[in-house]
């Protein structure tokens, strides 16, 4: 009978050691099982497939998040712009194709400008004070696209032309998101001075906060139509007099 030992996976033997490694942060690395490793070549090689498989699914995953919550803005305001509109005899309908570039820009540079400067602010701490650690380019940019998965669903739920409901939302995604982002970070910028730490999170969270009301603001505002009264015309009563010659 075989002991434990023998029915080892070398995959997990390879997981423990990078973990053993880098024991600090999050580790966003995966190991793919390599079943055609019957030589040293072909394992060599298949374990730069594998790594290069991994990190083109870590790089989809925040490109196909962002692209989805691009449409799901820029629609869900159209649709609530419309149903704002319903019952207005003078509104005509014009699809605002324009809202798909805006949302682009602002998510896109936000998904991948904010973790840019992020990822250069850690590194460059990361000199100054030696015992910080730091994540990777592709592990930030990874954390900032799969925070904003919660904003989907929110976007959708926008359309409803409830104000208290779509502050609500935007609320609770906040938290959720943002925590997302606070609970990441935090283990690397609490090893840093007290005050870089707390300016850091401060400017994440206040960053994420810019990005989710900045799209409830101007995709999903609800127009005030103030009924404007009729004009009133005074009735002149003018007074012809005659003079008698």
């Amino acid at each position: 009978m075989a002991s434990p030992n023998d029915l080892q996976f070398q995959e997990f033997d390879e997981a423990a050691e990078l973990l053993s490694a880098r024991p600090r942060g999050l580790h966003l690395s995966m190991v793919l099982p390599q079943t055609t490793s019957t030589t040293a070549a072909g394992k060599g090689g298949g374990r730069r497939r594998g790594g290069e498989d991994v990190k083109l699914c870590l790089f989809i995953g925040p490109f196909w998040i962002c692209v989805t919550l691009v449409f799901s803005v820029a629609i869900g305001g159209n649709l609530s712009s419309f149903l704002s509109e319903k019952g207005n005899p003078s509104y005509h309908y014009r699809p605002q194709f324009h809202r798909v570039t805006i949302a682009a820009l602002v998510i896109f540079m936000y998904a991948w400008l904010v973790p840019v400067g992020l990822w250069g602010f850690l590194t460059w701490r990361q000199g100054a004070e030696r015992q910080i650690g730091g994540y990777s380019f592709l592990e930030t940019v990874c954390v900032y696209g799969y925070s904003l998965f919660i904003y989907i669903p929110t976007s959708v739920l926008w359309i409803i032309p409830f104000e208290w409901l779509r502050w609500t939302l935007i609320l609770v995604a906040m938290v959720i998101s943002g925590s997302v982002l606070v609970l990441t970070f935090w283990p690397v910028v609490r090893e840093d001075t007290k005050v870089m730490a707390v300016a850091t999170v401060v400017t994440i969270v206040v960053l994420h906060t810019l990005l989710a009301v900045g799209c409830k603001m101007y995709f999903f505002q609800t127009e005030v139509h103030v009924t404007s009264a009729a004009p009133i015309t005074p009735t002149i009563n003018m007074t012809i007099a005659t003079k008698a010659h």
